[in-house]
C-alpha cells in the first residue's frame, strides 16, 4: 500500500500527492465554511439584539457566502500544488489556467459579498420608519443597476487577467449596445419612464389614480409596465411610457372635494321667498361637518325657471362622506321648500294659440 502511494502515478502525480491535495482541499473548505457559518450566525444574533443596521448588513454579507464556491476554490488551490505536464511549458500553461480559474471563483464570491453589502445598504436606506420602502420603483432600479455593474466589472477583470484586450472588448460592447438600444427603443423608453416615476413620484403603490377613461388602484410599478386594479375588478397593465403621456389624476392625494350642485325654481316663485330659500340652503350646508361653504346665489335665468348654484367643499376626500353629506342636504332642502311652498321647476313650454274667436289660449306642455 505504501509502495502504491509513493510510486503510483496519475496525470504525472503520485497517489500520495493526490491524497495530500484532497485532504488539504477538504480541510480548507471545512475551515472556510465553518468560519463563515459561525460568523454569519453570530452577526445575525448580535444584529437582532442591538438592532444596528451595520451588523445586519454584515450578516447579509456573510449569508451571501456560497459553500459550493468555497469548495471549488479549495480544490483549485490544492490542484495548484500538483505538478502538471511533462514539460515546463505545459506546467506553466496548466498553472495559468488554474490561476485564472481560482481568480474567477474568488471574484464570483467577492462579487456576491459586495452585491449583498450594497443591496442591503440600499434597501435599509430606502425604508421610512417601518418595513415599507419609500420608493419601491427606484429601489428596484438601483438594486438591478448595482448588481449589473458589479458583474460586468467582474467579467472585465477576469478577461483582463486572462489576457484579453479589454479596450477592444469594451469598444465592441459599445457598438453592440448602440445596436441593442436601437432595436429596443420601446423597452428603454419604458425603463426611463419607470425611472421618471420613481424620481418624480406622481403616484405610488396603493394610491388611486385616473388616466384617460380608466380609474383604479396602483398595485405594482415595474420596470416596463404599471399594474392597476380597476374599480370593476380586473387588472390593467399599461406601459410606463404610455402612462406618462396621459394626464394622471391622483385621487389619493386629494385633501378636499369641491362640490357644485344646482337646482331650478319656477319663474312664478314669489320673489320674497327666494332670499329665504337661498339662506335655508346655505344654512343646511354650513351645518354639515366637515364642510366649508363657498357661495350660493341666483346664477341666471334658464329656459324653464330661475337657476341657482351652490358651491361648497367637503374637507374629507372620502367619496362616501361626500355622498352622505349631499343626501342630508338634499333631504333638508326638500323639507324646507315644502314649508316655504316652493316647488322645483320642470322643463315646460307655453304654447300660445289664437282661436277663430280671437280669445288667446295658453297651453303648457312638458319637454
Amino acid at each position: 500500500m505504501n509502495d502504491w502511494f509513493q510510486h503510483g502515478e496519475w496525470l504525472g502525480n503520485t497517489a500520495w500527492a493526490w491524497f495530500i491535495a484532497g485532504v488539504g482541499a477538504l480541510l480548507g473548505y471545512a475551515v472556510l465554511h465553518g468560519a463563515t457559518t459561525l460568523l454569519g450566525t453570530h452577526l445575525r444574533n448580535l444584529a437582532a439584539r442591538t438592532h444596528r443596521s451595520g451588523l445586519a448588513a454584515a450578516a447579509d454579507v456573510a449569508k451571501a457566502t456560497r459553500g459550493w464556491l468555497l469548495l471549488l476554490i479549495a480544490i483549485a488551490v490544492a490542484l495548484d500544488f500538483l505538478h502538471w505536464g511533462k514539460t515546463t511549458e505545459d506546467a506553466l500553461a496548466a498553472q495559468r489556467w488554474l490561476h485564472l480559474l481560482t481568480y474567477a471563483l474568488v471574484g464570483i464570491q467577492v462579487a456576491l459579498w459586495i452585491s449583498a453589502l450594497l443591496v442591503s445598504w440600499i434597501r435599509r436606506s430606502a425604508r421610512r420608519g417601518g418595513n415599507e420602502p419609500a420608493n419601491p420603483v427606484m429601489l428596484g432600479i438601483l438594486t438591478w443597476t448595482v448588481q449589473f455593474v458589479i458583474w460586468v466589472t467582474l467579467l472585465l477583470a477576469v478577461l483582463s487577467f486572462g489576457g484579453v484586450p479589454i479596450t477592444s472588448f469594451v469598444a465592441s460592447l459599445g457598438i453592440g449596445g448602440v445596436a441593442v438600444a436601437l432595436a429596443a427603443q420601446n423597452v428603454l423608453g419604458d425603463l426611463f419612464a419607470s425611472i421618471s416615476i420613481g424620481l418624480d413620484k406622481p403616484f405610488v403603490v396603493g394610491e388611486t389614480i385616473g388616466f384617460g377613461d380608466e380609474q383604479g388602484t396602483v398595485t405594482r410599478v415595474g420596470i416596463k409596465s404599471t399594474r392597476i386594479r380597476s374599480q370593476s375588478g380586473e387588472e390593467l397593465a399599461i406601459a410606463n411610457s404610455v402612462l406618462l403621456k396621459d394626464l394622471i389624476h391622483n385621487y389619493s392625494r386629494r385633501r378636499e372635494r369641491r362640490i357644485v350642485f344646482n337646482f331650478t325654481l319656477p319663474f312664478d316663485t314669489p320673489r320674497d321667498r327666494i332670499p329665504a330659500a337661498i339662506e335655508r340652503v346655505r344654512g343646511f350646508i354650513q351645518a354639515e361637518k366637515p364642510t366649508r361653504f363657498d357661495r350660493g346665489y341666483l346664477s341666471g335665468f334658464g329656459e324653464s325657471g330661475l337657476e341657482f348654484e351652490f358651491v361648497y367643499y367637503v374637507l374629507d376626500p372620502d367619496y362616501n362622506v361626500f355622498v352622505g353629506i349631499q343626501q342630508r342636504i338634499n333631504l333638508a332642502v326638500l323639507g324646507a321648500f315644502d314649508e316655504l311652498g316652493i316647488e322645483f321647476a320642470v322643463p315646460a313650454r307655453k304654447v300660445h294659440t289664437v282661436p277663430a274667436d280671437g280669445a288667446p289660449n295658453v297651453q303648457v306642455t312638458g319637454d
